[in-house]
């Protein structure tokens, strides 16, 4: 007999499905590829990466680090799946996509509890649900949430970045390194411009054309603005229109990095950062976009170091659909006016994979608890989930934007005048795991 049904298998559905389980519930977890295509994901594995192999930084003083050590206190599966596929990539936390993806599939579905249904939902079910559809929700049931909110849905435009073979990148010209280590063998690869290469690949891109929009983006037909975009995931040449120099002081700033040809450091720099774990394949780091396919090809071949590059992906916009949670949910994930409805994942305005990892982690535990007849978690805003289920409950809703993990949705520290930026992060970071640790104490988790 089934206990829980998930809709959706992304992230946030598979981590919540495994919590849940592991709970001692049985689980339905329905995923409707590869019958039904979203035209971002590749394959049929369950928690594909679809914009970027980067998890985020692991330093635990750092927003994202403070979130992953809260998913080690609270026995992430995915967490351990991600580290398991891990990439050179200095601080951050990169993984192969494939592994990673397949790590996560063969554990749910060798898990005992876990029955995975390939098949479209196009209603919300009776009973106990967590609706974790992702931002690329089918148009079915994207209509039956909008008819059960009656608030209709919010929605940006996400992209994807390219990605190049190895082997076609020019190491004459790129070289090695992360931003302020010295060493030769940094996780790395860059791609140096002067000051006249780089002016001149910045009016090549703004002129570039790009992708006309699909069918279900009707809405905006009219033009595509800066504002369509969620700001931490803005196409690449969406940000060179609001400057020349706007690329050089963003994701192509050149601090902390020398070219070694010169000696000095570079006026801009592409970086491209390992894709896969044989090495093979390398992203361009914060190069999302919409232009067509055959514009790529020519436009990021003027960066230097790229100019044979073989592009194995070209970078794409797709929709990506979030509810208007702040009058929808609870800071527990349940839906206002349904008890035994959860939501999870980017569709609850939660952004970045960490994030959606998370909210997954605790639906399926508010889930499992809900259904053994015990208090859902509302964990204390001092947390950075905590926090960030507080953010997407209670924001203004006219302002309403998805929201990565960072300091400033905590709660302000009682004394941080005297402290350093770095000092003040620490003490965050110790205020959240210390807070965890008391709401979860009295607490039975699993």
């Amino acid at each position: 007999m089934t206990d829980l049904v998930i809709v959706g298998g992304g992230l946030a559905g598979s981590e919540a499905a495994w919590q849940a389980a592991e709970s001692g519930l049985e689980v339905d977890l329905y995923e409707m590829r590869p019958s039904v295509s979203t035209g971002a994901h590749e394959t049929e594995y369950l928690a594909e990466l679809v914009c970027s192999n980067s998890l985020g930084s692991n330093l635990p003083d750092r927003a994202s680090g403070v979130l992953k050590n809260e998913l080690r206190r609270l026995k992430s599966m995915l967490l351990e799946c991600a580290e398991a596929a891990a990439l050179p990539a200095g601080a951050a936390l990169a993984v192969d996509r494939e592994i990673f993806a397949r790590r996560v599939t063969e554990r749910i579905q060798n898990h005992p509890r876990i029955n995975i249904i390939r098949e479209e939902v196009t209603g919300i079910p009776r009973g106990l649900t967590i609706l974790a559809s992702g931002p690329l929700t089918s148009d079915k049931l994207s209509k039956e949430i909008e008819h059960l909110s009656g608030s209709g849905h919010l929605f940006f435009f996400d992209a994807i970045a390219p990605i190049v073979a190895r082997e076609s990148i020019n190491m004459d010209i790129a070289f090695r390194g992360s931003r302020y280590e010295q060493d030769e063998d940094g996780d790395y690869i860059n791609c140096p411009f002067t000051k006249d290469e780089y002016y001149n690949f910045v009016d090549a891109l703004i002129h570039a054309e790009r992708i006309e929009l699909r069918s279900f983006e009707d809405a905006i037909r009219s033009g595509v603005t800066a504002g369509h975009f969620f700001e931490g995931c803005l196409p690449v040449e969406i940000i060179a229109e609001r400057g020349k120099d706007s690329l050089a002081f963003g994701p192509m700033r050149p601090v902390g990095l020398k070219d070694p040809r010169t000696g000095r450091r570079p006026y801009a720099v592409v970086q491209l950062r390992q894709d896969n774990l044989a090495g093979s394949l390398y992203n361009l780091v914060g190069f999302q976009t919409n232009l067509k396919y055959p514009e790529q090809q020519r436009v990021f071949r003027l960066i230097p170091g790229l100019e044979n590059a073989e592009f194995v992906r070209y970078g794409q916009m797709h929709r990506n659909t979030f509810i208007a949670s702040p009058r929808l949910l609870r800071p527990t994930l349940q839906f206002a006016d349904r008890d035994d409805l959860f939501f999870a994942g980017q569709i609850t305005g939660v952004e970045g994979y960490m994030g959606n990892i998370a909210t997954g982690l605790l639906a399926g535990v508010n889930a499992a608890r809900f259904c053994k007849g015990q208090w859902p978690i509302t964990l204390p805003p001092t947390t950075m989930l905590g926090a960030l289920c507080h953010y997407v409950t209670h924001a203004d809703l006219k302002d309403f934007q998805p929201m990565k993990a960072n300091f400033g949705i905590l709660p302000p520290l009682t004394d941080p005048d005297h402290l350093g930026k770095r000092e003040r992060a620490r003490a965050y970071a110790d205020r959240a795991l210390a807070d965890l640790d008391d709401t979860l104490t009295p607490l039975t988790i699993q």
